[in-house]
């Protein structure tokens, strides 16, 4: 029985393909093992999203063959689909595949063998047109389930099209039959995922479906107490959405809508479609309706042609919005896209002092959004998630809380009285004060 090995690099959709992908080796008599048990096979899914992503993948490889110096390593995810070829010239990997090709690489490698030369199996981007449906298993708190796949945007600083294809959706039954048999395990809360989650409903290339009936139709799925929305583009964040949320049993009063600028200007260059007075139309709606949701942000800082006045637009706009925390990321040139060619670059300098000051920002929203919690009832999932005899969770609204480590928690949802932030910047429950179910 060979033993394969996985690592995974990148987002929830990620870790939810790697899970499926597992099993597919699984259920073919392979055995699943930890990636420092000496495995026979390593596969690595990997992420193209900024330049340190690429650096990981190396690293990883490197490490894989320290710990198993005879094993098959090969690489999946959205960096082998956009440089297989640079992917093949890493010392140590036997295999490189595709968007279209990872989901029968069991078939594909045949066995695993190893090679003289690399084998890269890396079909042009149009090829990858079928959804394969992905959930992950491992994790019995909550499972990343796949929706939606690819993205028909064209962003000035954006690889995943490239790396992902065209938009392309599961179908509200399959979706919903999924959701019914995780309902049939002890995970607590779902977490729909995918590339544009709120352009889901398009299969074989036109649009059948909607997400606001995905959405209706989970929210009659008996056994899970919590779903969330992922990442969703704040133009496809309707307000017939939010408004199902804020009457939802189900769905949690948390969103995270990327934003990438607060400047008009930037927004227009980045080739985004909204400008920010639909975000903070959006923003306000979301808290006429639900006052106490938790609303995340992405931020892009430096994109070509971003002055020190545009940045402040940015700055500005975020910190009067009534917004909860920041995903901040520094802009960093990527093959292929338009913004590569444009000018006035802004200097790696002034993008890091940028990033640092937005991250400043980040942790005064999250500090004032928890303030805001204080002395409030809330019901908490406990994960298995132990530091220094405190066991975490978080609310409904994304509040992250610690409590007396109890092993019957792990898994539980438990109604608490938040009471104040620790020194670590999570909301701590008083012992006495948890009023169990």
């Amino acid at each position: 029985m060979k033993r394969v090995a996985f690592y995974t690099l990148g987002c929830k959709l990620n870790y939810s393909e790697t899970s499926t992908i597992s099993r597919m080796f699984e259920q073919k008599g392979y055995l699943k093992v930890g990636f420092e048990e000496n495995p026979d096979i390593f596969i690595i899914n990997t992420c193209s999203v900024t330049e340190n992503a690429d650096k990981k993948c190396k690293k990883i490889v490197k490490e894989a063959k320290k710990i198993s110096p005879h094993s098959y390593v090969t690489i999946i995810g959205c960096y082998a689909q956009l440089k297989p070829q640079e992917i093949a010239e890493i010392k140590g990997v036997d295999a490189v595949l595709g968007a279209a090709e990872k989901f029968r690489l069991i078939e594909l490698l045949d066995g695993f063998a190893h090679a003289q030369e690399t084998k890269v199996l890396a079909s042009e981007i149009h090829e990858a047109d079928t959804f394969h449906a992905s959930h992950s298993m491992h994790d019995r708190t909550r499972t990343f389930l796949k929706v939606q796949d690819g993205c028909n945007y064209g962003c000035a600083f954006c690889t995943i099209p490239l790396a992902r294809g065209k938009s392309r959706s599961d179908s509200i039954a399959q979706v919903v039959a999924t959701a019914q048999a995780i309902a049939d395990s002890t995970v607590k809360e779902v977490v729909l995922t995918g590339v544009n989650i709120g352009d889901f409903g398009i299969q074989e290339g036109k649009r059948k479906e909607r997400l606001l009936d995905l959405v209706k139709a989970l929210d009659e799925v008996d056994g899970i107490p919590r779903f969330r929305i992922s990442s969703i583009e704040p133009n496809l964040l309707t307000n017939q959405i939010i408004e199902f949320v804020s009457r939802s049993n189900r769905f949690v009063p948390h969103f995270h809508i990327p934003l990438q600028s607060g400047s008009n200007t930037i927004l227009r260059k980045m080739g985004r479609r909204y400008l920010r007075e639909l975000y903070e139309d959006r923003v306000a709606k979301i808290k006429q309706l639900m006052p106490h949701c938790c609303i995340g942000v992405d931020v892009i800082v430096g994109f070509p042609g971003e002055s020190d006045e545009l940045f402040l637009e940015t700055y500005q706009f975020l910190n009067e919005l009534p917004i909860s925390y920041l995903h901040v990321f520094t802009y960093s040139e990527r093959a292929n896209t338009r913004a590569i060619d444009m000018e006035d670059v802004v200097p790696m300098k002034k993008r890091n002092e940028r990033s640092k000051m937005l991250r400043i920002l980040s942790e005064k929203k999250k500090r004032k959004f928890y303030e805001e919690n204080l002395g409030k009832t809330w019901k908490v999932l406990f994960e298995e998630d132990i530091e220094d005899g405190m066991m975490h969770g978080f609310t409904e609204n994304y509040v992250r809380v610690a409590a007396k480590y109890d092993p019957l928690l792990i898994n539980e949802i438990k109604t608490v009285t938040l009471t104040e932030i620790n020194k670590r910047g999570v909301v701590d429950v008083v012992e006495p004060e948890v009023v169990f179910e």
